[in-house]
């Protein structure tokens, strides 16, 4: 026997649904956001990759994060989608925080 669901139960269902999913979503742009930022493999010592990188390339670190920008464009389509543009968009930010000194959120030409 077939059970019969009455508008009401099916809204309430329906919205249910839609709770589940909008918390999936936030969750896994939250999950994204914590892969793009800061990746656990990144972060597992008391200094974090890209500020060693940083230390070490010195003057040429501008090119370091170029070379970034272009490899996650290149490939975006092809391996990660949106994560590969968020993290071409992260070594970008990266880069203009660098050369142009926007520590404090400005961008200083």
């Amino acid at each position: 026997m077939k059970w019969m669901l009455t508008k009401s139960q099916k809204k309430i269902l329906a919205e249910d649904e839609m709770k589940k999913k909008q918390a999936n979503q936030q969750s896994d742009n939250i999950e994204l956001s914590k892969l793009v930022n800061h990746p656990d493999h990144y972060t597992n010592s008391s200094i974090e990759t890209i500020d060693m990188i940083e230390s070490i390339t010195a003057e040429g670190f501008h090119y370091y994060l170029e070379g970034n920008i272009l490899k996650y464009l290149a490939r975006y389509r092809h391996k990660n989608g949106i994560q590969d543009l968020q993290k071409a968009l992260w070594y970008l930010n990266k880069l203009i925080e660098v050369r142009y000194d926007t520590s404090d959120g400005d961008v200083h030409t």
